[in-house]
């Protein structure tokens, strides 16, 4: 049996788009035609801008520190900590992030235009044993 083989891309960060924003987060972006992927740095004190995406999807993974979300509910502002290893999933919500803490808080934000369609079936079963065809 033989399987279609992509070869593995690595983007190395020095490759990346890395920009420090006014209110001084520090952002490296990887950007795909599929998805983005960015790799943030939010320093003790920032708070970030208040918005919102129309059509995209965003994915927060926070990789270090923690990090406050606040966000529009029923017409009120909510307020949540989210800690090392929590994901957060933005969706089209009006959001802001904050760092209340005196540590710098790394995330991952995963961006992509959602489908609508549910893939978990077929992310559940992609995957394919290839131990018999490495010798």
């Amino acid at each position: 049996m033989t399987l279609e083989n992509d070869p593995i891309n690595i983007t190395r960060q020095t490759s990346a788009i890395s920009v420090t924003k006014p209110s001084g987060t520090q952002v490296d972006y990887y950007l795909y035609p599929e998805f983005e992927i960015h790799a943030n740095t939010l320093p003790a004190g920032v708070v970030q801008d208040w918005h919102k995406h129309q059509q995209l999807d965003e994915n927060i993974i926070v990789t270090s520190g923690k990090i406050t979300v606040e966000y529009l509910e029923n017409g009120h502002i909510t307020s949540q900590i989210v800690e090392q290893n929590d994901v957060l999933r933005v969706k089209k919500s009006i959001h802001r992030l904050l760092n209340q803490s005196t540590e710098p808080a790394q995330f991952i934000v995963f961006r992509f235009i959602p489908t609508g369609q549910d893939q978990s079936e077929l992310m559940k079963h992609d995957k394919v044993d290839c131990e018999n065809l490495i010798k």
